[in-house]
Parts: structure tokens; C-alpha cells; sequence
């Protein structure tokens, strides 16, 4: 029973980290500007304008695919906003491997994912809350408790979830110094044109995180076991100087991390409120019930 119940805390916690690369969007909110005028600038002052774009947004419907390695494939659906802190809902169903079987055996392979400001929430099975759940079909996340769990991988991943905005690819792409115009290219119909680049992880994180020197020292040995080094990131940019499309790819120890995020609707309402506290359960309550991180997240996730 206690490692049937480490499994599900696994399933936990690998839940949170493979929606940090889902979690981004753009809106209508941005200022306009004619995507031909970006096609004869370099690219670097292209994206410095898309980026200032996407940063005044408001909100826009998400869909987007994930997979990694043999551990999961996931498909992400829903809308969210974050002109107030990241808010949003999602509809998350895991497609294939060793979490698609997990979720199944909990009960169901479709999960909502519910964003606040401070806190992720997921909505369980009846099977998940009545044999890890404590009765509560609602896992809270707070994304103080998630970084003191997790160390320095935590405390990057809370600030990834927290500052999960479309502008944040755009800056990924300036911050590589590997950015290209590939071409023009059509999305979903519409004309856009296509950059890419190839940005080094680790150095990444040195430059854009609020890690102190021992967090940042490991975080990096964390990325270096999970064969993690480069990400390859390539967006798609509309006439209205807004993000359609995202992909990113990257080798790690497990296989290949891949994802493939779309932006539309922006401007669409979004509301999400706290689940009713009677029916949630925190998760670090569950884990001083029934495992720990250092049980629950070794081989069957991220190592």
C-alpha cells in the first residue's frame, strides 16, 4: 500500500512539472502592428516588438501537445489569463505512457487543471480521491510549498508556472543569442512568419533566475542528470505581432521532451476561482501522510 500511495504522490508531482511548458498564451490586448514591417527588421528587433506585445496581453485559448520520452504524451486544452497573475483553466488528458497508465489505474486519464496566483489546483478521480485523496477530489499545489519541496528544481519550476506568458518564449529567444528568421509560413490559415533558436539551459537560468548560488550550483547538476542542456525553440508570429504557435525540443536522459502550444481567441473571458476547501486536499499534507519526494519521484519520473 505505501508504495502504491508513493506512485500516486510520483504521478503528483511529475502532474505539476510537465504543465510548466503548457501554461502560456497571448491576447488581442496588444498593440498592433503590421506583421510585413517585422519581415524587414532583423529578428532580434522584430521579437523585441512581439515581446512587448505579448507582454500588454490579456488572455487567449490555449491547445497544446507534450510528450517525454516513454514517460508521457499530454494534450492541454483551455484558456488562460494573466494580466493579475496567472489564472486559467485547463482540460489535461494523458495520451500514452508510463503516467497515461498511472492516471488510468487512478481512475480516469483526463484531469482539470485549475491556475491562481499562488497555487495550482487539480481535480482527481472519485477512484484518486477515495484511495490517496482523503475523500477530496481537488489537489492543491502552493508554489511556495512546491519549491521548498523540490529545492532548487522547485523554486525554478514555481517561478516558470508564475511567470508562464507567451512574451517568455520571445525572451528565451533573445536571451540565446541564436535567434533566426526561418521564413514566412502559414498557421491555421493565417500568415505568420516562423523565427528559431537554440537556447542553452543552464546558462539560460544563470541570466533570468532568482536563484541564489548554491540553488542555481544545483538546479544545474539536477538538469545535467536529467540529461537536460539545450532547448530548441521555435515561434510563429502573426500579423497583429502576437505568438499563434510554440515548439520546443530537447533531449533528456528519459528521451525526447517535445511540445507543440497554439494561442487563439484573444481577448476570450477567463474566471477561475479556488475549488470549495471541503473538497480539496493540499498536497503537502498528502505527502506527510502517505510518502516523500525522495521516494516518490526516482526512477518512474524524472531520473
Amino acid at each position: 500500500m505505501k508504495s502504491t500511495t508513493a506512485r500516486r504522490i510520483g504521478l503528483s508531482i511529475a502532474v505539476v512539472a510537465a504543465l510548466t511548458g503548457v501554461a502560456a498564451c497571448g491576447s488581442s490586448g496588444a498593440d498592433k502592428a503590421a506583421g510585413g514591417g517585422a519581415i524587414h527588421v532583423s529578428p532580434v528587433a522584430a521579437l523585441r516588438s512581439v515581446e512587448k506585445s505579448t507582454d500588454k496581453a490579456d488572455s487567449a485559448k490555449v491547445r497544446s501537445t507534450t510528450s517525454m520520452g516513454d514517460v508521457m504524451s499530454m494534450t492541454a486544452n483551455g484558456a488562460l489569463t494573466w494580466g493579475d497573475g496567472l489564472k486559467g483553466n485547463l482540460t489535461i488528458t494523458y495520451t500514452g505512457g508510463q503516467l497515461a497508465e498511472m492516471m488510468k489505474k487512478a481512475g480516469s486519464a483526463s484531469m482539470e487543471a485549475r491556475y491562481l496566483p499562488d497555487a495550482y489546483y487539480a481535480h482527481m478521480s472519485d477512484t484518486y480521491a477515495q484511495q490517496a485523496g482523503g475523500g477530496k477530489h481537488w489537489l492543491k499545489y502552493s508554489y511556495d510549498d512546491l519549491a521548498k519541496l523540490g529545492g532548487a528544481s522547485g523554486s525554478y519550476m514555481k517561478d516558470q508556472i508564475q511567470t508562464a506568458t507567451p512574451n517568455q518564449s520571445v525572451k528565451m529567444l533573445l536571451a540565446s543569442g541564436d535567434v533566426k528568421k526561418v521564413g514566412e509560413e502559414k498557421v491555421d490559415g493565417a500568415h505568420t512568419v516562423h523565427y528559431s533558436g537554440t537556447v542553452d539551459v543552464a546558462d539560460l537560468a544563470d541570466r533570468t533566475s532568482n536563484l541564489d548560488a548554491d540553488q542555481l550550483a544545483a538546479l544545474k547538476k539536477q538538469l545535467s542528470t536529467a540529461g537536460v542542456t539545450t532547448d530548441t525553440v521555435d515561434i510563429w508570429i502573426n500579423d497583429q505581432n502576437l505568438l499563434v504557435k510554440k515548439t520546443e525540443k530537447a533531449a533528456m536522459a528519459n528521451g525526447t521532451m517535445t511540445n507543440t502550444t497554439f494561442y487563439t481567441d484573444y481577448g476570450v473571458k477567463v474566471t477561475a476561482e479556488a475549488p470549495p476547501a471541503g473538497d480539496t486536499r493540499d498536497f503537502k499534507d498528502m505527502l506527510k501522510s502517505g510518502g516523500t519526494v525522495s521516494g516518490s519521484t526516482g526512477s518512474g519520473t524524472l531520473s
